[in-house]
């Protein structure tokens, strides 16, 4: 029945569209072949939507032919297939800075004097807001969307090797180890993501673009798809702003995903911030019987203040959450390489009950859910005729823990037989290599505490912006659920 089911457009997801092929990628390295192959098919138009594009990162394996930079490369592009348009949008703000970087600069001029090949900033976000959002769009006939930016710092292979002299940046400076995540499909769910795109590019530009009416198959050589024949749920967070309406539906999401879960949620988030997102653990956790909550971030976030503030939140997040968590059902990691390096973790991933999967931009931040522009897919299999996806959504699920602990994904699914329990299978196989290591409360400043709690660097929205700090807060709503949780004592 249709009040069964997880995705429901206008509340919880834009729309749901069918997909013929779906492959979910792990980590850069995979990525930028994949997208590199797809872009050597695109006919009519590639689009590109970003929060970062670095014109200098190695695109992928270029023994086609090509440049390998990706600016020399979008070039080659353009002069190789003459009816070709290639567009790309990104985040105003951190373009600014991005200019400045090595021969950015330069290569965009050139970009610019080519009559096929359009940059354009992204302004229409509120203050202190970005667009985050990481699509691309070849032909209306694939798309890509996920966590993964096309810049520097996000090429690593999924051994997460210490010191690989590959995982250099455009500097020849060495980067270190970086998990994350996105995806591809095509069918009508590609072409929805194409809807997408020109939307915001007419938001952002005043521009109207015309959709692609030479559809054809772009699926890039090699990418195995994990999905076949699906229904994919596309969702979206679209700040409030004048003159345009607010969309929450990636919020609404992942509440409704958490609150449904029964017995297993394993998540993936480079914060743990939101208190929505809390709120909603909170709740599951105070019940009769919760699920087990298993929870993949980094050691720490990137940046210098910022670290003193979503780093904090995380910490005042997840006290309060052990305060009540009475059945031992949550626990939080942080992956490692062989040498003990950590391994940032910028996926935006969750699997619930081995039946659905989402993947896509937004974190388990306040940002994510109402100031910035992110865009998520998810598969469920309470879709119709989308039971097949079960097995296949254990696996992927599977894979991922055996990457972060330095095992075979059948060790994974063998162990989660035998015991039941996804944080007894953690606890079973973590060892010295790579591993996942538990994380622990930091000591905490009063600084510190006092950005997080007044969520300075991650307002809720933009009309908490300019609120006073007396009126909002990381606890803000707290109160009206702790009856409950003393209830369930």
């Amino acid at each position: 029945m249709a009040e069964d089911r997880l995705l429901r457009p206008g509340e919880n997801c834009w729309r749901v569209e069918t997909a013929g092929r779906f492959a979910f990628i792990v980590d850069g390295a995979d990525y930028f072949v994949a997208l590199r192959r797809a872009l050597l098919q695109a006919r009519h138009s590639i689009l590109l939507v970003g929060w970062d594009f670095d014109t200098r990162i190695v695109l992928g394996d270029s023994r086609d032919g090509g440049p390998k930079r990706l600016g020399d490369f979008i070039l080659w592009l353009a002069d190789r297939r003459p009816g070709l348009e290639i567009r790309l949008l990104r985040w105003d703000i951190g373009a600014f800075k991005a200019m400045f970087r090595g021969n950015t600069l330069w290569t965009i001029l050139r970009w610019k004097a080519h009559p096929r090949i359009t940059l354009k900033l992204d302004a229409m976000h509120p203050l202190a807001g970005s667009h985050h959002q990481k699509i691309a769009v070849i032909d209306d006939s694939l798309a890509f969307c996920g966590g993964i930016d096309i810049t520097m710092q996000r090429w690593d292979t999924r051994d997460h090797l210490d010191h690989d002299p590959r995982r250099v940046g455009p500097n020849g400076r060495p980067e270190d180890p970086w998990h994350d995540a996105t995806s591809a499909f095509d069918g009508d769910a590609a072409r929805a993501i194409g809807d997408l795109a020109r939307a915001r590019w007419q938001v952002a530009t005043g521009e109207a673009l015309s959709p692609c009416d030479d559809c054809h198959d772009c699926w890039p050589e090699g990418l195995e798809p994990a999905f076949t024949g699906m229904r994919l749920g596309i969702a979206r967070t679209i700040p409030k702003m004048d003159g345009v309406e607010p969309v929450h539906e990636i919020e609404a999401a992942w509440v409704d995903m958490i609150l449904g879960a029964k017995r297993m949620i394993y998540a993936e988030s480079q914060y743990f911030a939101s208190r929505r997102i809390a709120h909603a653990i909170a709740a599951r956790l105070s019940g009769e019987d919760p699920p087990e909550i298993v929870i993949v971030t980094p050691a720490s976030v990137d940046g210098w203040l910022e670290p003193l503030a979503m780093d904090t939140a995380r910490a005042k997040l997840v006290q309060a959450l052990r305060r009540i968590d009475h059945h031992g059902r949550l626990r939080i990691f942080h992956p490692q390489t062989e040498g003990g390096a950590p391994i940032y973790v910028h996926a935006k991933v969750m699997v619930v009950d081995d039946r659905v999967l989402r993947v896509g931009s937004s974190n388990f931040n306040n940002r994510s859910m109402r100031l910035d522009t992110e865009c998520d897919v998810i598969l469920s299999a309470d879709e119709p005729g989308s039971a097949h996806l079960s097995d296949e959504i254990t696996r992927l699920r599977d894979d991922l823990l055996a990457e972060h602990l330095g095992v075979v994904p059948e060790a994974v699914t063998a162990k989660i037989a035998e015991t039941g329990s996804l944080i007894a299978t953690v606890e079973a196989l973590r060892g010295k290599g790579p591993s996942l290591v538990p994380y622990e409360i930091p000591e905490l400043s009063g600084f510190a505490e006092w950005l997080a709690e007044n969520e300075i660097l991650d307002p809720n929205g933009p009309d908490e912006i300019f609120e006073s700090t007396a009126k909002r807060g990381l606890f803000k709503g707290w109160e009206r659920l702790r009856g409950r949780f003393h209830r369930h004592r």
